[in-house]
Protein backbone atom coordinates (compact mmCIF):
# COMPACT_ATOMS: atom_id res chain seq x y z
CA UNK A 1 0.00 0.00 0.00
CA UNK A 2 1.39 3.39 -1.01
CA UNK A 3 2.33 5.85 1.73
CA UNK A 4 -0.02 8.82 2.24
CA UNK A 5 2.85 11.25 2.82
CA UNK A 6 5.79 12.20 0.62
CA UNK A 7 8.68 14.44 1.73
CA UNK A 8 10.71 16.22 -0.94
CA UNK A 9 14.20 17.64 -0.43
CA UNK A 10 15.14 20.53 -2.71
CA UNK A 11 17.67 23.29 -3.14
CA UNK A 12 16.16 26.62 -2.19
CA UNK A 13 17.24 28.55 -5.30
CA UNK A 14 14.41 30.06 -7.31
CA UNK A 15 14.87 27.68 -10.23
CA UNK A 16 15.11 24.63 -7.95
CA UNK A 17 11.89 25.63 -6.19
CA UNK A 18 10.05 26.14 -9.49
CA UNK A 19 11.12 22.66 -10.55
CA UNK A 20 10.26 21.08 -7.21
CA UNK A 21 6.84 22.74 -7.11
CA UNK A 22 6.14 21.37 -10.58
CA UNK A 23 7.02 17.85 -9.40
CA UNK A 24 4.88 18.30 -6.27
CA UNK A 25 1.89 19.51 -8.29
CA UNK A 26 2.15 16.73 -10.88
CA UNK A 27 2.39 14.06 -8.18
CA UNK A 28 -0.59 15.58 -6.36
CA UNK A 29 -2.63 15.35 -9.56
CA UNK A 30 -1.66 11.71 -10.02
CA UNK A 31 -2.19 10.61 -6.40
CA UNK A 32 -5.34 11.90 -4.76
CA UNK A 33 -4.96 12.30 -1.01
CA UNK A 34 -1.16 12.24 -1.03
CA UNK A 35 0.21 14.80 1.44
CA UNK A 36 3.41 16.31 0.02
CA UNK A 37 5.84 18.53 1.92
CA UNK A 38 9.02 20.28 0.75
CA UNK A 39 12.21 20.77 2.75
CA UNK A 40 14.36 23.42 1.03
CA UNK A 41 18.03 23.95 1.87
CA UNK A 42 21.25 25.47 0.56
CA UNK A 43 23.92 23.15 -0.82
CA UNK A 44 27.69 23.60 -0.92
CA UNK A 45 27.46 24.81 -4.51
CA UNK A 46 24.93 27.46 -3.47
CA UNK A 47 27.04 28.74 -0.56
CA UNK A 48 30.46 29.11 -2.19
CA UNK A 49 30.04 31.82 -4.81
CA UNK A 50 33.51 33.37 -4.98
CA UNK A 51 35.36 30.32 -6.33
CA UNK A 52 35.01 28.65 -9.72
CA UNK A 53 32.94 25.47 -9.48
CA UNK A 54 35.76 23.32 -10.85
CA UNK A 55 38.06 24.48 -8.06
CA UNK A 56 35.78 23.36 -5.21
CA UNK A 57 35.23 19.82 -6.41
CA UNK A 58 33.01 18.13 -8.95
CA UNK A 59 31.11 15.47 -7.02
CA UNK A 60 27.73 16.36 -5.60
CA UNK A 61 28.19 20.12 -5.19
CA UNK A 62 24.45 20.63 -5.50
CA UNK A 63 23.21 17.26 -4.24
CA UNK A 64 25.02 15.98 -1.12
CA UNK A 65 22.90 17.85 1.42
CA UNK A 66 19.69 16.65 -0.22
CA UNK A 67 20.93 13.08 -0.32
CA UNK A 68 21.82 13.22 3.38
CA UNK A 69 18.19 14.02 4.18
CA UNK A 70 17.05 10.83 2.44
CA UNK A 71 19.72 8.67 4.05
CA UNK A 72 18.62 9.74 7.56
CA UNK A 73 14.91 9.35 6.63
CA UNK A 74 14.04 13.05 6.74
CA UNK A 75 13.06 13.06 3.06
CA UNK A 76 11.73 10.45 0.65
CA UNK A 77 12.86 11.97 -2.64
CA UNK A 78 15.08 14.76 -3.91
CA UNK A 79 14.43 16.77 -7.07
CA UNK A 80 17.51 17.71 -9.10
CA UNK A 81 18.37 19.32 -12.39
CA UNK A 82 19.65 16.06 -13.85
CA UNK A 83 22.80 17.75 -15.16
CA UNK A 84 23.82 18.43 -11.53
CA UNK A 85 23.39 14.82 -10.37
CA UNK A 86 26.64 12.80 -10.34
CA UNK A 87 26.62 9.55 -12.30
CA UNK A 88 27.75 7.56 -9.24
CA UNK A 89 25.24 7.90 -6.41
CA UNK A 90 25.75 7.20 -2.69
CA UNK A 91 25.12 3.65 -1.52
CA UNK A 92 21.44 3.19 -0.75
CA UNK A 93 20.18 5.79 -3.23
CA UNK A 94 19.06 5.51 -6.84
CA UNK A 95 17.81 7.60 -9.75
CA UNK A 96 14.15 6.67 -9.61
CA UNK A 97 12.64 8.82 -12.35
CA UNK A 98 13.61 11.11 -15.25
CA UNK A 99 10.99 13.63 -16.36
CA UNK A 100 10.24 14.83 -19.87
CA UNK A 101 13.06 16.98 -21.15
CA UNK A 102 12.77 20.65 -22.02
CA UNK A 103 14.98 22.00 -24.81
CA UNK A 104 18.51 20.95 -23.74
CA UNK A 105 20.27 23.61 -25.81
CA UNK A 106 22.60 26.29 -24.49
CA UNK A 107 21.29 29.81 -24.98
CA UNK A 108 22.96 33.15 -25.67
CA UNK A 109 21.69 36.09 -23.61
CA UNK A 110 23.12 39.48 -24.59
CA UNK A 111 23.47 42.94 -23.09
CA UNK A 112 21.10 45.40 -24.76
CA UNK A 113 23.98 47.06 -26.67
CA UNK A 114 24.51 43.80 -28.58
CA UNK A 115 20.87 43.29 -29.57
CA UNK A 116 21.88 43.24 -33.26
CA UNK A 117 24.62 40.63 -32.74
CA UNK A 118 24.78 36.84 -32.74
CA UNK A 119 27.38 34.66 -31.08
CA UNK A 120 29.24 34.57 -34.39
CA UNK A 121 29.22 38.38 -34.85
CA UNK A 122 30.13 39.53 -31.33
CA UNK A 123 33.11 41.89 -31.53
CA UNK A 124 36.64 40.80 -30.67
CA UNK A 125 37.23 40.89 -26.91
CA UNK A 126 33.53 40.73 -26.02
CA UNK A 127 33.22 39.33 -22.47
CA UNK A 128 31.26 36.08 -22.28
CA UNK A 129 30.06 34.96 -18.84
CA UNK A 130 29.91 31.25 -18.07
CA UNK A 131 30.74 29.01 -15.11
CA UNK A 132 30.81 25.87 -17.26
CA UNK A 133 34.12 24.38 -18.43
CA UNK A 134 32.15 22.53 -21.11
CA UNK A 135 30.81 25.74 -22.61
CA UNK A 136 34.12 27.51 -22.12
CA UNK A 137 36.16 24.89 -24.00
CA UNK A 138 33.76 24.62 -26.93
CA UNK A 139 33.33 28.37 -27.37
CA UNK A 140 37.08 28.96 -27.12
CA UNK A 141 37.49 26.36 -29.85
CA UNK A 142 35.07 28.12 -32.21
CA UNK A 143 35.50 31.76 -31.13
CA UNK A 144 39.05 32.28 -29.85
CA UNK A 145 38.72 36.06 -30.29
CA UNK A 146 36.19 36.33 -27.43
CA UNK A 147 37.07 36.87 -23.76
CA UNK A 148 35.64 34.49 -21.15
CA UNK A 149 34.92 35.31 -17.51
CA UNK A 150 33.56 33.11 -14.74
CA UNK A 151 30.10 34.04 -13.46
CA UNK A 152 28.42 32.54 -10.38
CA UNK A 153 25.11 32.96 -8.61
CA UNK A 154 21.59 31.98 -9.55
CA UNK A 155 20.07 32.83 -12.93
CA UNK A 156 18.52 36.11 -11.74
CA UNK A 157 21.80 37.25 -10.19
CA UNK A 158 23.68 36.45 -13.39
CA UNK A 159 21.20 38.41 -15.49
CA UNK A 160 21.52 41.38 -13.15
CA UNK A 161 25.31 41.30 -13.61
CA UNK A 162 24.84 41.17 -17.38
CA UNK A 163 22.41 44.09 -17.42
CA UNK A 164 24.76 46.11 -15.17
CA UNK A 165 27.46 45.82 -17.84
CA UNK A 166 29.80 43.30 -16.20
CA UNK A 167 29.49 41.06 -19.25
CA UNK A 168 28.62 41.48 -22.91
CA UNK A 169 26.68 38.21 -22.92
CA UNK A 170 25.96 35.07 -20.91
CA UNK A 171 25.61 31.44 -21.90
CA UNK A 172 22.81 29.75 -19.93
CA UNK A 173 20.62 26.68 -20.26
CA UNK A 174 17.54 27.41 -22.32
CA UNK A 175 15.49 25.08 -20.12
CA UNK A 176 16.24 27.01 -16.93
CA UNK A 177 15.34 30.35 -18.52
CA UNK A 178 12.09 28.86 -19.79
CA UNK A 179 11.12 27.39 -16.43
CA UNK A 180 11.70 30.77 -14.77
CA UNK A 181 9.47 32.52 -17.30
CA UNK A 182 12.51 34.24 -18.82
CA UNK A 183 12.38 32.67 -22.26
CA UNK A 184 12.15 36.14 -23.78
CA UNK A 185 15.76 36.76 -22.70
CA UNK A 186 16.99 34.03 -25.06
CA UNK A 187 18.71 35.86 -27.91
CA UNK A 188 19.93 32.78 -29.75
CA UNK A 189 19.81 29.02 -29.25
CA UNK A 190 23.34 27.73 -29.82
CA UNK A 191 23.49 25.02 -32.45
CA UNK A 192 24.85 21.60 -31.36
CA UNK A 193 27.54 21.94 -34.03
CA UNK A 194 28.99 24.74 -31.85
CA UNK A 195 28.09 23.66 -28.30
CA UNK A 196 27.02 20.19 -27.27
CA UNK A 197 24.93 20.39 -24.11
CA UNK A 198 25.59 18.98 -20.65
CA UNK A 199 24.70 15.41 -19.77
CA UNK A 200 21.06 15.40 -18.65
CA UNK A 201 20.52 19.09 -19.41
CA UNK A 202 16.85 20.07 -19.63
CA UNK A 203 15.57 17.05 -17.66
CA UNK A 204 14.76 16.64 -13.98
CA UNK A 205 16.01 13.65 -12.02
CA UNK A 206 14.12 12.38 -8.99
CA UNK A 207 16.37 10.50 -6.57
CA UNK A 208 15.04 8.11 -3.93
CA UNK A 209 16.14 5.31 -1.61
CA UNK A 210 16.84 1.91 -3.11
CA UNK A 211 14.20 -0.63 -2.22
CA UNK A 212 11.53 1.95 -1.38
CA UNK A 213 9.00 0.43 -3.75
CA UNK A 214 6.06 2.53 -2.54
CA UNK A 215 7.87 5.78 -3.29
CA UNK A 216 9.27 4.44 -6.55
CA UNK A 217 5.75 3.54 -7.70
CA UNK A 218 4.53 7.03 -6.81
CA UNK A 219 7.21 8.91 -8.75
CA UNK A 220 7.29 6.62 -11.80
CA UNK A 221 4.13 8.34 -13.08
CA UNK A 222 6.40 11.23 -14.09
CA UNK A 223 8.86 9.05 -16.03
CA UNK A 224 9.22 9.97 -19.72
CA UNK A 225 10.72 6.95 -21.46
CA UNK A 226 12.25 8.69 -24.53
CA UNK A 227 13.94 11.26 -22.27
CA UNK A 228 15.09 8.55 -19.86
CA UNK A 229 16.71 6.56 -22.66
CA UNK A 230 18.53 9.61 -24.01
CA UNK A 231 19.73 10.66 -20.57
CA UNK A 232 20.80 7.15 -19.51
CA UNK A 233 22.98 6.94 -22.63
CA UNK A 234 24.49 10.34 -21.81
CA UNK A 235 25.10 9.45 -18.16
CA UNK A 236 26.73 6.13 -19.08
CA UNK A 237 29.05 8.01 -21.45
CA UNK A 238 30.04 10.45 -18.69
CA UNK A 239 30.43 7.71 -16.09
CA UNK A 240 32.67 5.63 -18.37
CA UNK A 241 34.90 8.66 -18.99
CA UNK A 242 35.09 9.17 -15.21
CA UNK A 243 34.09 12.77 -15.69
CA UNK A 244 32.36 14.86 -13.06
CA UNK A 245 29.86 17.64 -13.64
CA UNK A 246 32.62 20.22 -14.02
CA UNK A 247 34.61 18.89 -16.97
CA UNK A 248 34.44 19.78 -20.69
CA UNK A 249 32.28 16.86 -21.79
CA UNK A 250 29.29 17.58 -24.04
CA UNK A 251 26.61 15.43 -25.61
CA UNK A 252 23.62 15.40 -27.92
CA UNK A 253 21.13 12.58 -28.47
CA UNK A 254 18.54 11.91 -31.12
CA UNK A 255 16.36 9.06 -32.35
CA UNK A 256 16.65 7.71 -35.88
CA UNK A 257 14.00 5.07 -36.42
CA UNK A 258 14.54 2.39 -33.78
CA UNK A 259 18.07 3.59 -33.07
CA UNK A 260 19.41 6.05 -30.52
CA UNK A 261 22.30 8.19 -31.76
CA UNK A 262 24.63 9.73 -29.17
CA UNK A 263 27.14 12.43 -30.08
CA UNK A 264 29.87 13.12 -27.54
CA UNK A 265 32.73 15.57 -27.11
CA UNK A 266 35.76 16.02 -24.89
CA UNK A 267 37.87 19.18 -25.17
CA UNK A 268 40.91 20.74 -23.56
CA UNK A 269 40.29 23.86 -21.47
CA UNK A 270 41.96 26.08 -24.04
CA UNK A 271 39.72 24.70 -26.76
CA UNK A 272 42.67 23.80 -28.97
CA UNK A 273 42.00 20.06 -28.78
CA UNK A 274 38.45 18.85 -29.29
CA UNK A 275 37.54 15.21 -29.86
CA UNK A 276 34.04 14.50 -31.12
CA UNK A 277 32.36 11.35 -32.42
CA UNK A 278 29.06 9.46 -32.28
CA UNK A 279 27.70 6.00 -31.57
CA UNK A 280 24.35 4.39 -32.27
CA UNK A 281 22.45 1.34 -31.19
CA UNK A 282 19.06 -0.01 -30.12
CA UNK A 283 17.26 2.55 -27.97
CA UNK A 284 16.28 -0.23 -25.55
CA UNK A 285 19.93 -0.51 -24.45
CA UNK A 286 21.01 3.13 -24.04
CA UNK A 287 23.81 2.56 -21.54
CA UNK A 288 25.67 0.29 -23.96
CA UNK A 289 25.67 3.14 -26.50
CA UNK A 290 27.15 5.55 -23.98
CA UNK A 291 29.85 3.09 -22.92
CA UNK A 292 30.77 2.33 -26.54
CA UNK A 293 31.14 6.03 -27.38
CA UNK A 294 33.31 6.62 -24.30
CA UNK A 295 35.65 3.86 -25.42
CA UNK A 296 35.81 5.37 -28.93
CA UNK A 297 36.78 8.80 -27.59
CA UNK A 298 39.31 7.30 -25.18
CA UNK A 299 40.97 5.58 -28.14
CA UNK A 300 41.23 9.00 -29.77
CA UNK A 301 42.97 10.61 -26.78
CA UNK A 302 40.10 11.78 -24.57
CA UNK A 303 41.58 10.14 -21.49
CA UNK A 304 44.81 12.13 -21.73
CA UNK A 305 42.89 15.40 -22.10
CA UNK A 306 40.77 14.64 -19.04
CA UNK A 307 43.80 13.69 -16.95
CA UNK A 308 45.39 17.06 -17.75
CA UNK A 309 42.17 18.84 -16.76
CA UNK A 310 41.81 16.92 -13.50
CA UNK A 311 45.38 17.85 -12.61
CA UNK A 312 44.84 21.54 -13.37
CA UNK A 313 41.52 22.04 -11.58
CA UNK A 314 41.81 19.52 -8.75
CA UNK A 315 41.03 21.24 -5.41
CA UNK A 316 44.09 21.82 -3.23
CA UNK A 317 44.47 19.58 -0.20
Amino acid sequence: MAASQLRIASRRSQLAMVQTHWVRDELAKAHAGLEITIEAMATQGDKILDVALAKIGDKGLFTKELEAQMLVDRADIAVHSLKDLPTNLPEGLMLGCITEREDPADALVVHAKHADKTLATLPEGAVVGTSSLRRLAQLRHHFPHLTFKDVRGNVITRLEKLDAGEFDCLILAAAGLGRLGLGDRIHELIDPSISLHAVGQGALGIECREGDEAVLTQIKVLEHLPTARRCLAERAFLRELEGGCQVPIGVNTRFEGDSLVLTGMVASLDGLRLIRDEARGPQEDPEAIGIALAHTLKAQGAGEILEEIFASVRPEA
